[in-house]
């Protein structure tokens, strides 16, 4: 039978109980001794232990965050140093704009924790939809397929959602990291028209189990033939045929395969179906637009 033939599929769009979605928190660096920091735009600096306004930081001027002991100092263009008397602050524009470190730009908010000898903990606060943003670019070419695109954007937020919720990195203060142990992200510098938009247009759109909630819907560049399974007992992963051609096995393996999303698409098939495929015993359904900010 032609895979054509095999992938028909029908699909529909299940909108169930409202489930609220939150900001993300992403771990943009650990263990730190010291962050340079800029802001395209004015912005300020806040104490979030007593929640006041500790200092202003000028346009486009490179500032050091260091850890002092048990708090944060900041050292600004002119080299002089202020110690914040705080070990949690911070720091949002004033305006419209972006924050920079680790030489890129940031939507959102940077929040600095010193844990004392195991330093600086830089994590950038921003709601779900901007992060993606930064998402689908870092981990799918942009000039792909659309509707290979807008899959990849779904499947992106709900493991965003999913790892928030399990809680794996919350000790650490943060919901995800920037890398492919969680999801690649390049913050708003990897931001491309066509991926941008594909976010758009599946705004707040994840897969769910009754039973489960938002599912963490794996995915890989190829997996060189046959997806793999990490846990028989979950349904909604099943071993498929990746249909990623040639391409070599990059990746774990698990769940969508990047390369088979875009020849799918390719082939004609939308957002919904490839993720038909690729997934199973699952609903679609859409988030709260309530986000924390």
């Amino acid at each position: 039978m032609k895979l054509k033939k095999i992938l028909l599929l029908f699909v529909s769009i299940f909108i169930f109980c409202s489930i609220r979605a939150e900001a993300i928190k992403v771990g943009l660096q650990t263990q730190a001794k010291e962050l340079k920091i800029a802001a395209s735009v004015a912005a300020e600096i806040y104490d979030m232990n007593k929640r006041q306004l500790l200092y202003e930081i000028r346009p486009m001027s490179i500032y050091k965050f260091k850890s002092e002991g048990n708090e944060i100092s900041v050292i600004n263009s002119d080299k002089k140093e202020y110690r914040l008397g705080t070990n949690m602050v911070l720091i949002r524009t004033k305006t419209a704009g972006y924050l920079c470190s680790k030489k890129a730009w940031y939507r959102g908010e940077f929040i600095l924790q010193n844990w004392g000898n195991a330093g600086i903990t830089l994590i950038n606060n921003l709601p779900l939809e901007e992060y993606l943003k930064g998402v689908v670019p870092a981990e799918m070419p942009s000039k792909w397929n659309t509707e290979a695109l807008k899959a990849q954007a779904i499947a992106a937020r709900s493991y965003a959602v999913a790892t928030k919720n399990a809680g794996k990195h919350s000790s650490k203060g943060f919901d995800l990291v920037d890398t492919t142990a969680d999801q690649a992200y390049g913050g708003a510098s990897a931001e491309k028209e066509t991926t941008t938009k594909a976010v758009e247009d599946t705004r707040g759109i994840v897969l769910v189990q009754d039973e489960r909630g938002v599912l963490p819907t794996y995915y890989h560049a190829s997996s060189g033939g046959q997806t793999k399974v990490w846990d028989s007992g979950s349904s909604f992963l099943q071993s498929v045929p990746s249909v990623d051609g040639n391409v070599k096995k990059n990746g774990h393996g698990v769940g969508m395969s990047q390369h088979g999303a875009n020849n799918l698409a390719s082939q004609g098939f939308n957002a919904y179906q490839i993720l038909n495929y690729f997934y199973k015993d699952f609903k679609f359904a859409k988030l709260s637009e309530k986000w924390d900010i």
